[in-house]
């Protein structure tokens, strides 16, 4: 019997809370979102998001008997299928037990919880500009830098389920900035938006606003600003030196990127079209295709749902 009730989809990142109800073949029926609110603990993130879910079913009339299922992406490293979660830009989730207090909060449907980035891979491989290709890279570009791998047409989870995090390639290891990961020189620690706005700031890019945001230095890179010109084109750089270094090891087709950055449109594109290129130089690497996520926002919502409603192909444990 074809399923025909939706999924929830939540998506969990360093900018913001989403949560939304997705039919079987991808659409997104309603969704709604909040930032991710900084200085609090554990568990009042974790009404935050209980409660976001609340509003979501409340204002769809659905109750967690009429789901398929609930799928949720989060930003990584985690423990993997135990979804036990410890994101590098939400600090107040260290060793946090989502996939089991979803469970707790959806009592009998399956939740599955995974990598925010292999969720956007996911989507975009199920749904979206990696369709019908069989070897896809997700990255995710906004708070954090994160990535998954669709190869053979399979989701790749690897060893503890944190395959495809490219934010942690390593592109500048002698004089790139240290990453909260403990290294030097990561593609994160350079293309994240909030280091991306340090990096400016101390360039003399609204040096006093204590509060600017990458969207507001991509805005005034669209207007010509030198220093934001200058950002944007260093998180390009440190992103096509990262995105040349995977096409060369997994020989890829795709790569969708997506996240609040890649907004910027060709202040990103354009630099990390060139130093891809610069550096993916043999032959079978220079075909790949880097795309905006034809999804958009909603890649992350999506491709949650794919681990519910297209298992065999993105959810290999259980």
């Amino acid at each position: 019997m074809q399923e025909s009730r939706p999924a929830l989809a939540v998506d969990i990142g360093g900018t913001k809370l989403a949560v939304g109800l997705v039919e079987p073949a991808g659409r997104v029926l309603t969704w709604s979102q909040v930032p991710t609110p900084a200085g609090l603990d554990a568990e009042q993130l974790w009404r935050t998001l209980d409660a976001l879910i609340t509003n979501t079913l409340d204002g769809a009339e659905v109750g967690p008997d009429e789901l398929a299922g609930c799928g949720c992406g989060c930003g990584g490293p985690m423990d993997w299928p135990s979804g036990v979660v410890s994101p590098l830009n939400i600090p107040a989730w260290r060793g946090f037990p989502l996939r089991s207090r979803l469970s707790e909060r959806l009592p009998g449907i399956t939740v599955r919880v995974h990598n925010d980035a292999i969720c956007l891979v996911a989507g975009e491989h199920w749904r979206g500009a990696g369709r019908g290709r069989d070897n896809v890279l997700g990255v995710v570009v906004s708070t954090g830098v994160g990535g998954g791998l669709v190869l053979d047409g399979r989701l790749v989870a690897g060893a503890s389920g944190n395959a495809g995090h490219i934010g942690h390639v390593v592109v500048d290891p002698d004089t790139g900035p240290e990453c909260a990961c403990g290294g030097r020189g990561c593609a994160e620690a350079i293309a994240r938006g909030p280091a991306l706005v340090t990096w400016a700031q101390a360039e003399g890019w609204r040096p006093d606003q204590k509060d600017a945001t990458a969207r507001e230095l991509a805005d005034d890179g669209a207007l010509g600003h030198p220093v934001a010109l200058a950002a944007m084109r260093r998180a390009g750089r440190a992103l096509g030196i990262a995105i040349a270094s995977a096409t060369v090891l997994c020989d890829l087709e795709v790569v969708s990127v997506g996240g609040g950055l890649s907004q910027a449109g060709p202040l990103l594109f354009d630099p990390l079209e060139e130093f891809l290129r610069a550096h993916a130089r043999l032959d079978y690497a220079r075909t790949v295709s880097v795309v905006p996520a034809a999804l958009g926002q909603s890649a992350g919502l999506v491709g949650a749902a794919a681990l519910i409603f297209a298992a065999d192909r993105y959810w290999a444990a259980d």
